[in-house]
């Protein structure tokens, strides 16, 4: 419902480009669903971004015509640009977008929202990867959002389902925060949104859509897939600072203390078998060209220096530059141990036997290089990572029942 004279709680943004033919039934839809089935306050904005067509002048006409319908015009494509701005500008307390083409059933609306007002969650999508999502689309298209959501999960260890359903809700005030740091203006807005958002330890609620997919898509797939790389590869650096929205509004996960000491060990020994690999293989390639001992050193000196880097990211959760190079560099201390006891298990091999095997020499390396693996744990936890790893939780005594009773 839209109430004259009363600010909107909730404002709907419509990014549109050159959407004449459809622009006009589906916002009358969309307004009379706000209207008859929807019970907070509601607005609806149609972005213009670029159009070249009579998109801009069609959303006029709307917004003269109905109540809680207004227009907003953006020389510059691109769908993140106009939603950036709108969000921006909004004075609503939940902001949300939907595409033109109202693919998703606007039954789901209610719950996107209301775990916004009522405080529980922070951002809300809808997805169509749960198994109670109906959803209806060329099977081309579902292997390329289901391998981009796959990726996404690979690369930057996102746990929500469907980055790019255009079904999103924010909190106004998590907006105001957000918003400044995300970079893209075009598809990959949505992406960065979210996992920048889920960085900072906000709550993602997902809400399973109906959905029939758009057969007029002019969503050009060889460009996009190609600005989603590039935006993949910007994130990993990992150079916006999170720290100030995760104070204010981050909602550290709670963990089982033997859980999570579990995961990081799983995540520790796992980059452990790939650093292994990488300096046993390095190991046998410089040894053709130097001696044992300088291939060992510059083998472990290269793994060191990645081994590191994964642990930062992956086993210890570090995000963000800073800090950086304190952690390679007490990652290099613990390289001089590892060392050390590899350079030990070396010289001991070629006092005891003239001339080993270099298959020999690589075997008692490897198992010198997994004992020092135990050693850099112990060091990784304490004291490399300490300052900046987020904290596993204390292991709390088991409480004691209290089987007294009063009569």
């Amino acid at each position: 419902m839209q109430i004259p004279g009363h600010h909107p709680r909730v404002e709907i943004v419509v990014p549109v480009k050159n959407e004449e033919n459809d622009l006009g039934p589906n916002i009358r839809r969309l307004r009379e669903f706000l209207d008859t089935a929807f019970p907070f306050p509601a607005e609806v904005c149609i972005a213009d971004n670029g159009s070249t067509d009579a998109t801009y002048e069609i959303g006029l006409l709307l917004a003269s015509e109905m109540a809680g319908v207004r227009v907003v015009r953006l020389e510059q494509s691109g769908r993140g640009r106009a939603l950036k701005q709108v969000w921006s500008e909004s004075t609503a307390e939940v902001l949300a977008y939907m595409d033109v083409d109202l693919s998703t059933n606007l039954n789901a609306l209610l719950p996107l929202v209301a775990p916004l007002f009522a405080g529980h969650s922070d951002v809300a999508i809808g997805t169509r990867l749960a198994n109670s999502s109906r959803v209806v689309r060329r099977p081309k298209r579902e292997f390329i959002s289901r391998s981009y959501n796959l990726l996404l999960r690979a690369t930057l260890s996102a746990r929500f389902s469907d980055a790019q359903c255009g079904f999103k809700a924010i909190r106004a005030d998590v907006a105001r925060e957000l918003l400044p740091l995300v970079e893209d203006t075009s598809w990959f807005f949505d992406t960065e949104l979210l996992v920048l958002a889920e960085q900072a330890g906000l709550r993602i609620h997902e809400v399973p859509v109906d959905w029939v997919d758009d057969l007029d898509s002019r969503v050009a797939i060889a460009k996009t897939v190609g600005e989603d790389l590039r935006g993949i590869a910007r994130l990993m650096r990992g150079r916006v600072d999170l720290e100030p929205i995760r104070r204010q509004y981050g909602r550290p996960r709670i963990l089982d203390p033997r859980t999570a000491l579990a995961a990081r060990v799983l995540r520790f020994c796992a980059v452990g078998v790939l650093s292994t690999a990488a300096y046993a293989l390095l190991y046998l390639v410089l040894r053709q060209g130097m001696p044992a001992q300088g291939a060992n050193v510059l083998a472990l000196l290269i793994t060191a220096v990645g081994n590191t880097a994964l642990n930062r990211r992956i086993t210890f959760g570090v995000r963000g530059v800073e800090g950086r190079w304190r952690h390679q560099l007490r990652g290099l201390v613990t390289f001089g141990i590892g060392w050390s006891l590899t350079a030990a298990s070396l010289w001991l091999l070629h006092t005891a036997v003239t001339a080993p095997h270099q298959a020999v020499e690589v075997t008692v390396l490897t198992i010198a290089n997994l004992a020092a693996t135990v050693v850099r744990f112990s060091l990784f936890q304490t004291w490399v990572f300490d300052d900046d790893a987020p904290t596993l939780p204390a292991l709390e005594p088991p409480a004691v029942l209290d089987h007294t009773r009063s009569n």
